[in-house]
């Protein structure tokens, strides 16, 4: 078991000898056995080359085009957005046992996240149009959800989305937690238990958002006499690791807080619980804040 605080929950960028790597967290580093994550650049014209080993991964398109070659096949062209705050992902998912080196055909920025896998679903790309962009949540709790593999896509493990929370507004709230694999008398998955982290954009340089983890009664760690109850200082560039409890998020006023989401763990699924203090909230709001979705979405993709 390992204690968490408000220091060692939180990555910097520049933790890598790899010049290439903006930030990166390794499974060690975090304490837990599930999620590889690096956020990485390449100029024009560079390459890089990876082995997926006994992993299931995923490739996500901050910004710039690269052209991806591999053992299960070759895709030209992903990506499009000059940033995460100008319109919607391209990923590509990649299964077990597969080589592959990505070339950028422009400067571009984009996330690898790993996991251990023991099926082989088929490679896939996942285009802007395949996304579903989720409004959820009300007045200043308002934010937008983009599903990039989502519950139900076909993988075993990974989930990934992207947060975007306007100025002044809450996200991941109310507080939930996804700790303990629970499940109802007729199977349902009520909770699954699934590690996360948090990759922070600010729309401006000087912006940061405030991430608060605690856990309670029901947490392993706590259990364990490792109560987690931290408040985080999230700016440009950071991950945040979720190991376990509840992690809401506050973006300040004039700031757009970006945060990419991986999630892994005992289902791929979503399945969560609120914090009962705080569940009432839900039947509170009153309105929708306009600034969402944060760029032009196609309404038939706005679920």
């Amino acid at each position: 078991m390992k204690q968490y605080t408000a220091q060692n929950l939180v990555i910097r960028p520049g933790n890598s000898t790899d010049p290439d790597v903006i930030v990166q967290v390794t499974p060690e580093e975090a304490g837990w056995e599930t999620i590889h994550f690096q956020a990485r650049r390449l100029a024009a014209g560079k390459r890089w080359s990876f082995q997926c080993g006994a992993h299931e991964l995923a490739i996500v398109m901050l910004s710039g085009v690269v052209d991806v070659t591999s053992t299960c096949g070759a895709w030209q062209g992903v990506g499009a957005r000059a940033s995460v705050f100008d319109g919607l992902p391209h990923a590509l998912y990649l299964p077990p046992r597969t080589d592959f080196t990505v070339t950028a055909a422009t400067d571009c920025e984009f996330a690898v996240t790993w996991v251990a896998s023991e099926v082989e679903h088929a490679p896939a790309l996942v285009k802007p149009s395949d996304v579903s962009v989720e409004i959820r949540g009300g007045d200043h709790a308002t934010r937008q959800i983009n599903n990039i593999i989502p519950p139900g896509f076909p993988c075993q493990r990974l989930v990934v989305v992207e947060v975007y929370t306007p100025g002044g507004n809450w996200s991941s709230y109310p507080p939930h937690k996804h700790d303990v694999h629970v499940t109802d008398a007729d199977g349902k998955l009520i909770q699954a238990d699934l590690d996360e982290i948090y990759f922070y954009k600010i729309d401006r340089p000087e912006g940061y958002a405030l991430q608060r983890i605690y856990t309670d009664a029901e947490s392993p760690l706590q259990k364990a006499g490792y109560p987690i109850d931290a408040v985080v200082v999230a700016r440009d560039n950071d991950i945040v690791l979720i190991p376990e409890g509840y992690h809401p998020v506050s973006s300040p006023v004039g700031y757009t807080t970006y945060y990419l989401n991986v999630l892994a763990g005992s289902a791929q699924s979503l399945a969560a619980i609120d914090d009962p203090q705080h569940a009432w909230i839900k039947g509170s709001y009153r309105s929708v804040d306009p600034r969402v979705p944060i760029y032009p979405v196609d309404a038939c993709q706005i679920r």
